[in-house]
């Protein structure tokens, strides 16, 4: 990662944190992590949650922790594989949730490309990892920079609405405004919160679409 390759708007609104001493200290890190081992996403893939998800459309952000770290399954998106990878457990729960949910069937893809270009981030606070290692580049970066992220589209944007899943993404909830913005939160998709009784049931997905026609906007199609 020897530059950062995002779409204008993007680049813009973040161009601020490119420039801080630890962004520095990250591409050297993850440069010389992608040159010395096998490492997720794919180098071009790192960034495809903003690439995937048009700045001016914004209107969902869903924060995950980190990318896939198994062969062909990352695709920079969070929660999101690429095809025709097996669906993931957290992945497997968020589809039968929405399936009640909404009343939809179950979907054949699980590249949730089809949910960015409408509007939704899809944004893990680490952005690399390596392979068969989870966790594996945590602290070196990516969370100060996917902080920032938030906390900016929090200060700058107004009526986001930010789905917390799970402790981790639930911490997030300090760094957004909720007099401007909508969270929901709710146990993670994993089967063992999931298990437990803590994610199935929230109807996120059409609380999310309720809140957006009360704001004149295009509901998201979840299928």
């Amino acid at each position: 990662m020897k530059k950062v390759n995002l779409n204008d708007n993007w680049y813009n609104f973040l161009t601020s944190e490119f420039h801080r001493p630890y962004f520095e200290q990250l591409k050297l890190f993850v440069t010389k992590a992608y040159e010395s081992n096998m490492c997720y996403p794919p180098g071009k893939e790192i960034f495809a949650a903003f690439d995937e998800c048009s700045f001016d459309k914004l209107k969902v952000v869903i924060i995950g922790q980190d990318p896939y770290h198994g062969e062909g399954q990352a695709n920079g998106l969070c929660f999101s594989v690429k095809d025709p990878t097996p669906h993931p457990p957290s992945l497997m729960n968020i589809f039968k949730e929405i399936s009640s949910d909404l009343d939809l069937p179950y979907p054949n893809s699980g590249d949730l490309k089809r949910w960015a270009t409408q509007g939704v981030l899809l944004l893990n606070a680490t952005l690399t990892v390596e392979a068969n290692k989870p966790g594996s580049h945590q602290k070196k970066g990516w969370e100060t920079f996917t902080d920032a992220v938030i906390q900016k589209i929090s200060s700058d944007k107004e009526n986001i609405i930010f789905l917390l899943w799970g402790g981790y993404a639930k911490a997030k909830a300090k760094l957004i405004d909720k007099q401007k913005h909508y969270v929901l939160t709710s146990g993670h998709p994993s089967p063992l919160s999931a298990n437990r009784g803590f994610w199935f049931g929230n109807k996120h997905f059409s609380q999310c679409n309720a809140i957006l026609k009360k704001l004149n906007k295009t509901p998201i199609d979840w299928r």
